[in-house]
Order: C-alpha cells, then structure tokens, then sequence
C-alpha cells in the first residue's frame, strides 16, 4: 500500500491520460492500455507478496488448505490496499488540481498535501509497532474471551484464524465461528474492490476521473527575480504538485522525530542516540534531491536551454534539499531541552553533518545532471548508486567521530576531526560543482 500511495498518484493525473488520447487508436484499445499500465504499476509488488506469503504457509504447515486460504486472503489484502491507494489518489489528485487562486482552494489543497503527508507516515510508522503489538494480537486470539471473537470477524485476524485453525492450531470454538462466518463476506469485499478499480480504470481512460477547471485569467501579474531564488521557487512549485514528492520535503524531520521518540523512554540522551537521529534525518534528506529531478522531468532539458548554467541548477536544487535538513537539529536541540544529556558536546554533531549534507546533495545532483541510462532496471540501480555515494558522504564523518572517540575517549576532539572530514568533503564537492 506504501508502494501504490507513492506511485499512483501520477498515474491518475489527467495529464498522462490527454498525452495518449492523441495517439491513433480505438477506445477499446486505450482503455486496454490504461488497464495493462495500472497492472504493471503493482504487480511485481502485488505478485511477491501473494507467492512469499503462500509459499511461507505451504512449507511450514504443509495443509493445501491452510495455503488456500492464506493465498485467498493475500490476494484480497492486496485488492483493498491497492484499491484504498486508488481512492486516496484520485482523491487527493483531484483536491491538487481543483482550478481557483483563491485563498481557499489554497488552503484547500495545502490541507491536501498535509493530510496525503501524514497518510504516507501513519503507514511507514506502521511498520514500527509491529513487534509491539503482534505478540498482544496472539496471545488475544487464542484466547476464548469477547475481544477474540470481536478480532475473529476483523481482517485479517478472520482469515487468519481460518488458516490456522485449519493447521490444526489451538483456537478457540466463538473465535473460529466468527472467522468462517465473517472470511467469505471479505472474500466478497475483495471481488467488490477489483470491480471498483476496473470502472474507475476505465473512467481514466475517458478522461472522468480528473477534471481540471481553471477560471479565464483577465489580468496578469508578472513578477520577476534573481534566477537563483526563482529556480528555487520553480522547484517548490513542481515538486508540490505532486503529493508523493511533496511529502520527502518534510519526511527528515518525520522520520528524526518519530527516531527521537522511540529513543527519548531512556532517562538520559546518549550520544549514540544523538549519532542516530542525525543519520537517519540525514539520509533520508538525500531523497529529495532525486525527488526534485523526477518532479522537473521534461522540463530540465527545457531548462537548460535558457541562459541558466548548470552551477546554478545545482546549487538551487542543493539549497532547496538541505533547508530539509534544519529541522532535524532543532528536534535534537528541543530532545535535549527536556533530557539531560551526557556529553554535551554532541549537540553539535548535527550541527557538523549539515557540511555533510550539503556536499552530499552536490554530489548526487552532479550525478544526476551528468549520468543518463535506458531501461527500467539500469535507470533504477543508477540512482540507487547515486543515494548511495551520498550515503557514504554523509556516513564517513560520523564513523570518524566515533573512530576518534574510541581512540582520545574526547568529545571535543572528536568534533574537531568530524569538522575537518566534513570540511574536505565540502572542498571536493565545491571543486566538482565549479567544474559542471
């Protein structure tokens, strides 16, 4: 479902839909080939959840039904998360590109994007709990108390039930009346679910799903600035159309906050604590740059063609990707505000990484403006290999401080060597940013 929330929304854009009514084909013919594009948006992900699932019940129960149930339940599990995913996207697609410069479609669609923000980290933040919640959800289950059966009826916890009780598990009698009873009406749901993604599929390609209304403009209003901050702004402008790339923009601070709230049960703040909320707000800020590229598309090489260098368009774009990043120092500083914390220099250490940041961000937009590839595969391992190398930009002062700490056991110290690696990595990415 995370998957389908990142990727559908530019599929249901209106905009794909107009390019290919131009092409000489049926209407058959198109809706076909909207049909086999959303089809190919999911599969593979779709496809190895349903075969790991299926394949994992199969080995370690050996019951054929046990495997058919679960692989039952696998496929509607997928039906509703893509399905809910395709509700969100038009949805929100549609509030995006609602026409009106009023102040309240501005906040309508600001409200939007919030909202499509905070959908995309409920689900991330899902995966958190996980181990918290599971053992509590069993132990329940087995259980023969009302909360059982009440979770009986839920999906998953039916067809799971079902399964297990099919592998001859221990499961109480009320608990598994509720899970046959209730497992065919999911089953039903699902069917339901795939009916509603084929219509609404089908009113993509008829161009119904999105309408765009835009009020005839009588007066304009050109303003004009510096290139550099207008880069900036045309930046901001098109990655916030989209809300799947409008979320990475607050995703650093989401991610350090929701690091510094499983870290912050501790009594004290440690310094590794610290280490690893600046990490991880660091590298997830390295998103973005590739965000910002995807979001610009077509219009780079349009971009290139105006009196604007490429130094400029990095170090918009660098701007743009490491302002992400000072929310995760004042997190830090505002952790550290409410826990004593045992090193006090440490405070400084995300101070130091933004160095780090920045050169990364240089060196992945480098990359990215200088590396073409064909292919689906070989454009995906390209830029898996440039959010790597910023990866170990940003991973090589925090190991030095830690070697320099372990060495001297001196936090100052340490600083000092952390400073002087990021110092030589922002040396080499401003040589490479002169020579673009």
């Amino acid at each position: 479902m995370l998957y389908a929330i990142q990727t559908l929304p530019s599929f249901v854009n209106a905009e794909a839909s107009t390019l290919l009514m131009t092409l000489p084909m049926a209407h058959e013919d198109f809706s076909l080939l909207t049909l086999l594009s959303f089809v190919r948006s999911v599969d593979y992900m779709a496809a190895g959840s349903i075969v790991s699932q299926t394949a994992a019940v199969a080995i370690l129960t050996q019951s054929p039904l046990a495997t058919a149930i679960v692989f039952a339940s696998a496929t509607v599990n997928q039906l509703f998360a893509v399905s809910i995913a395709l509700w969100f996207s038009r949805l929100f697609q549609r509030n995006l590109q609602q026409g009106g410069r009023s102040k309240t479609n501005t906040i309508v669609r600001l409200f939007s994007i919030l909202m499509w923000s905070f959908l995309i980290g409920g689900v991330g933040f899902l995966f958190s709990i996980l181990w918290y919640t599971v053992p509590n959800i069993e132990s329940t289950l087995v259980g023969s108390s009302q909360l059982s059966s009440i979770l009986g009826c839920i999906f998953p916890f039916a067809t799971g039930v079902a399964a297990a009780a099919s592998a001859n598990a221990n499961v109480s009698a009320i608990t598994l009346v509720s899970a046959i009873v209730a497992t065919p009406t999911y089953l039903l749901i699902g069917v339901y679910a795939a009916n509603w993604c084929l219509k609404t599929i089908r009113k993509l390609s008829e161009g119904a799903v999105t309408k765009i209304v835009r009020a005839t403009a009588l007066d304009f209003n050109i303003k004009t600035c510096r290139p550099l901050f207008g880069y900036i702004v045309k930046d901001l402008k098109t990655a916030s159309r989209n809300p799947a790339t409008a979320f990475f923009f607050v995703l650093p601070a989401l991610e350090t906050a929701i690091l510094a709230s499983l870290i912050s049960n501790g009594g004290v703040l440690r310094t590794v604590a610290v280490l690893e909320a600046t990490a991880m707000g660091a590298i997830f800020t390295l998103f973005l740059p590739l965000a910002l590229v995807t979001a610009e598309g077509k219009g780079l090489e349009y971009t290139k063609t105006m009196p604007i260098n490429s130094q400029r368009i990095i170090l918009a774009k660098t701007l743009t990707a490491s302002f992400t990043y000072i929310l995760v120092p004042l997190i830090i500083i505002a952790l550290a505000a409410f826990k004593p914390i045992i090193a006090f220099p440490a405070i400084f250490i995300p101070f130091l990484t933004v160095i780090s940041v920045v050169s990364a961000c240089i060196f992945e937009i480098r990359l990215f403006l200088k590396n073409t590839t064909k292919g689906r595969i070989s454009a995906v391992a390209n830029d898996l290999a440039k959010i790597i190398v910023g990866a170990f930009t940003i991973a090589i002062p925090i190991l030095c401080y830690g070697a320099a700490f372990l060495l001297t056991f001196n936090h100052l110290i340490s600083l000092l060597v952390m400073g002087t690696v990021s110092v030589i990595e922002l040396t080499t990415a401003t040589i490479t940013f002169r020579r673009a």
